[in-house]
């Protein structure tokens, strides 16, 4: 169990016991079952941002309570809130799914699934995605991809970036910069799993990680969006 999914526990154990706001117990517990749940986890955060309930427990908005008491941070947040937003308009069945009998597609498949799509207008709210100039054919079975074969983000990738994102220079740094990205979020948790390092030693390397971590993702949200082909394959 990871120090983030532990603190989460105690937090929700707390607030039960001091029979707080069950709207915030709920979002807690939500927050708990993320990993095996994105889906419910996007449901109740966009609810607690209409709501605002937020307010009344002491927090300025949506991201900050997601980030002190979550531990969720801003990216991540927007990535549930969009990539629901996406089943809603354009696979609703899915939202259907108990996840046993009939899997949930991951929220990294979603993700892929907006960013050739785009996320709709019908919510100003929501965090705008920038589509894809993709051909029909090609976005047709991309949503079949996701939705009807449940495959993984690393799987379409594989599948439709040489036509969705043909790659340049500037592709590539970006790609560099992912990797090492992960590479950096690894290290920090190989870290934690050590025995026999001081927990200053590892505070203090986590902390250079998570600086790392927020100077990369800065990097890759600055990039430039990859442009799609239009070669072979028609509207």
């Amino acid at each position: 169990m990871s120090k983030s999914h532990e603190q989460l526990e105690a937090l929700a154990d707390k607030l039960e016991r001091n029979g707080d706001d069950p709207a915030r117990v709920d979002i807690v517990r939500r927050a708990q079952r993320f990993k095996r749940s994105w889906v419910e986890l996007a449901e109740g955060l966009l609810k607690l941002r209409k709501g605002r309930a937020y307010e009344r427990w002491g927090y300025a908005d949506l991201y900050d309570y997601c980030q002190k008491e979550l531990h969720i941070k801003q990216v991540t947040v927007d990535k549930l809130m969009v990539s629901f937003s996406t089943l809603q308009n354009h696979a609703p069945e899915v939202l259907k799914r108990d996840g046993v009998s009939r899997e949930i597609p991951t929220i990294e498949a979603v993700d892929y699934f907006t960013r050739a799509f785009g996320s709709g207008d019908e919510d100003d709210d929501a965090p705008a995605r920038r589509r894809l100039d993709a051909p029909k054919a090609v976005l047709a079975e991309l949503r079949s991809a996701v939705f009807d074969e449940g495959q993984s983000a690393s799987e379409l990738r594989k599948r439709f970036d040489p036509i969705l994102r043909p790659k340049n220079e500037d592709d590539e740094t970006t790609e560099a910069w992912r990797k090492a990205k992960a590479l950096a979020e690894r290290l920090g948790q190989v870290v934690q799993g050590i025995d026999g390092l001081s927990e200053s030693r590892v505070g203090r390397v986590l902390a250079v990680v998570e600086a790392l971590v927020r100077d990369l993702e800065g990097l890759i949200e600055k990039a430039p969006k990859p442009k799609a082909s239009k070669g072979k394959h028609a509207a």
